[in-house]
């Protein structure tokens, strides 16, 4: 599955459009305030790593579902919560790609 925030990949020709998908997690466990603003930044960037993990992990077998093997145009979003959930969503368009012959 070829991921792309671009519109179109590079030696390759889009064959079909499969349609919009997304993959939106959160974190289920909720973030300690910490009066150790390096230790929370830390783990803030830790846990949005992992919920991007899963949310991308989502995005994936949503466009497997459509028959498609890559996504482009994809757009991540990330939200933190005022009560210290992360929130990623990611969208993009599930498409057909074939490699263009030379």
């Amino acid at each position: 599955m070829i991921l792309t925030t671009t519109n179109s990949v590079e030696d390759y020709k889009i064959l079909e459009y499969r349609g919009i998908v997304s993959g939106t997690a959160v974190n289920i466990q909720k973030m300690k305030m910490t009066f150790n603003m390096e230790k929370y930044y830390a783990a803030i960037s830790e846990s949005i790593s992992e919920v991007k993990e899963q949310a991308f992990t989502q995005l994936k077998e949503n466009a497997e579902k459509l028959n498609a093997n890559a996504v482009v145009g994809i757009n991540v979003e990330v939200e933190l919560t005022a009560s210290n959930y992360v929130t990623v969503t990611i969208t993009g368009t599930a498409v057909s790609i074939i490699k263009k012959r030379e």
